[in-house]
């Protein structure tokens, strides 16, 4: 019932569903490592899907103002509860609105398909009741990431300190963090997103917003006008683990080259999920990418939630 009450709610709000490519030229839309096939009749190396992300956007460059896909997609990666090599996302876009109007439209979303699909706006999940009533809570990411740290740490963490590269390196070194490998790819955005990742994530149960994430770990998102290091981007957060991500898109051709530029670096040094060179994309954009704001929803965590399989 998840997906139909999915389809109602967008249908009745004017969005358009489509499908995209599942094989593709260069796997984007998403920082992740993608599956390699091959194209006999072609004699060419393709990318199963990591994200629709790209193709989406086309079409939106088109002229299709709302648009949306529920599609598969595959990532080379990591088998946990929360992760499947192959997955269903929702992926929607929406010309001339920006992530704010996403929060709001996603509450509204979130409250409609709990009550068609699990008959309530509050459900349970392992020990907790989640309430999908508006308005979500809404923390910014580095803040986030600052309290915590100043939690574990037992003194005050000033936002400075994630700024730059030096004191974000020392400041993960003092956390101990399980798992958190600070490499030369990565900066100070990066850092503090592994902070966040590894403090905060699993302690938000309640629907929560967060906002405004480092410009380093989001190459398609569209900068803050007041803090160039940060984007117009959300993730929802329920029961601990994320369900959605969401941004205002980046429509300046010049600035989306100088992303991917920078990704190329960051591949260059290490990092297997940076995202790679789309010389078609960037064309798009030249044509034009009217503001738009795009989301993607993982069905499946979705449903783990609603039917309290954790």
């Amino acid at each position: 019932g998840t997906v139909s009450a999915i389809r109602e709610f967008l249908n009745g709000h004017g969005f358009l569903e489509v499908e995209t490519p599942m094989m593709q030229k260069i796997a984007g839309g998403a920082l992740a490592r993608p599956f390699a096939t091959h194209h006999n009749a072609l004699d060419m190396k393709l990318y199963m899907r990591i994200a629709p992300e790209l193709y989406l956007k086309r079409l939106t460059v088109g002229g299709i103002e709302k648009v949306f896909e529920i599609n598969r997609n595959f990532r080379n990666e990591g088998i946990s509860t929360q992760h499947n090599p192959e997955f269903t996302m929702l992926e929607f876009y929406w010309a001339y609105a920006d992530y704010q109007d996403l929060m709001r439209l996603t509450e509204e979303m979130f409250g409609f398909v709990a009550h068609r699909a699990a008959g309530t706006g509050e459900v349970t999940f392992g020990e907790q009741r989640i309430s999908f009533r508006a308005p979500f809570r809404r923390l910014s990411l580095r803040e986030g990431a600052r309290e915590a740290a100043s939690r574990k740490l037992g003194r005050e963490v000033q936002m400075e300190e994630l700024r730059s590269r030096e004191s974000a390196v020392a400041l993960a070194d003092a956390l101990h963090l399980e798992g958190l490998q600070v490499t030369p790819a990565m900066g100070p955005g990066k850092i503090t997103a592994e902070i966040f990742e590894k403090l905060c994530e699993d302690q938000l149960v309640q629907p929560t917003f967060v906002y405004d994430f480092p410009t380093e770990v989001s190459p398609l998102s569209k900068q803050n006008p007041d803090d160039p290091e940060t984007v117009e981007r959300f993730e929802l957060y329920v029961g601990g683990f994320e369900v959605a991500n969401a941004f205002s898109e980046l429509n300046d051709p010049v600035e989306q080259r100088r992303r991917f530029e920078d990704q190329l670096q960051s591949r260059a040094g290490g990092d297997e999920e940076a995202h790679a060179m789309d010389e078609d994309y960037i064309r798009a954009l030249e044509y034009g990418l009217p503001p738009t704001a795009g989301e993607g929803v993982g069905i499946g965590r979705l449903v783990m939630l609603l039917t309290n399989s954790p």
